[in-house]
């Protein structure tokens, strides 16, 4: 007889679920759910205040939630610390460093941390800053890192013991133009090694490039469908603009097709991409001289502020 052993489900790298904490008579986070998948990246977007950091710091274990429930890896932080400390990589919002210890001297030291061996922390802290664009800084001390050096060096810290879950806290936070697409490629890279990455930023135009999933904060809580169907339907939006913006709009009419005029062009739901090259090659067909079709912009910056009206 043969037996068939049936393959492991995989649980989600993050798991919470209607997780609260308050200090005092002020509710920080109020009842949060979210999910984060192995080898996907997912974005944690809300104006300040509204309880991100919070949420990442009861998600990394230095914080008690009042209550519901976390798992990352499947351990819950509450009664197994120290498998969640091994399993998640926490990059801070503003690194604290030994200004007098060497980029490696810190990268090893935090390797010792997790009994990884001093030769092997070493080794790992020499081709983290090589993969952060530090290697130059490796015998200098951290005292002498710009603010955005600080930010890549904070990166390969959450990295040195190879983690399964990244906790990445404002991680673009000072850093050029260069660093930041840098950046965005490492994200992706990490996920594609299979790692599940959680990222709360306010640039969110270059999340719409790195995330593959988006969850909304406002005011504790968090938003779930509501702001999923937001984003679903911003990217709907494509933006069309002619040199003759009537010509268009009266191509658009005449084809039934509904849209909101702009005053050179119009903006148009189009689902998917094989349907906007249809589209755009029937406007050429009816003659609209079309000189920009694309996108209407970052879905979740058209999310973030639709769920935000209330601050205008």
């Amino acid at each position: 007889m043969t037996v068939t052993q049936e393959a492991p489900v995989l649980t989600d790298a993050i798991a919470v679920e209607g997780v609260a904490r308050s200090f005092g008579s002020v509710r920080a986070v109020d009842s949060a759910s979210l999910t984060v998948r192995h080898g996907h990246v997912t974005a944690l977007i809300g104006p300040n205040g509204c309880g991100k950091t919070t949420l990442m710091l009861m998600l990394s274990g230095l914080l008690r939630p009042d209550s519901g429930e976390i798992r990352i890896a499947g351990h819950d932080p509450r009664t197994d610390s120290a498998a969640v400390r091994a399993a998640i990589g926490w990059m801070p919002d503003q690194l604290g460093s030994w200004d007098n210890l060497t980029c490696l001297q810190t990268l090893t030291l935090m390797g010792e941390a997790y009994r990884i061996p001093r030769a092997t922390a070493r080794e790992r802290g020499l081709s983290l800053l090589r993969r952060v664009h530090l290697e130059e800084f490796a015998e200098r001390p951290a005292r002498v890192l710009s603010r955005g050096q600080k930010q890549r060096l904070s990166l390969a810290r959450a990295l040195v013991h190879d983690p399964a879950v990244l906790l990445l806290d404002e991680p673009a936070n000072g850093l050029d133009p260069r660093s930041r697409v840098e950046l965005r490629d490492l994200v992706r890279e990490f996920a594609a090694e299979g790692r599940a990455v959680l990222v709360s930023s306010h640039v969110l135009a270059e999340l719409d490039e790195m995330v593959d999933d988006a969850v909304f904060m406002s005011k504790g809580r968090t938003l779930g469908d509501d702001a999923a169907a937001m984003v679903a339907d911003a990217r709907l939006k494509y933006r069309i603009d002619a040199l003759d913006p009537e010509a268009l709009q009266a191509a658009l009419t005449s084809g039934q097709v509904d849209f909101e005029p702009t005053a050179t062009g119009a903006v148009t739901r189009i689902d998917g991409e094989a349907n906007a090259a249809q589209a755009l090659a029937w406007l050429v067909g009816q003659g609209v001289q079309v000189h920009r079709f694309g996108p209407v912009g970052s879905a979740l910056e058209q999310t973030y502020m639709a769920m935000n009206e209330e601050r205008r």
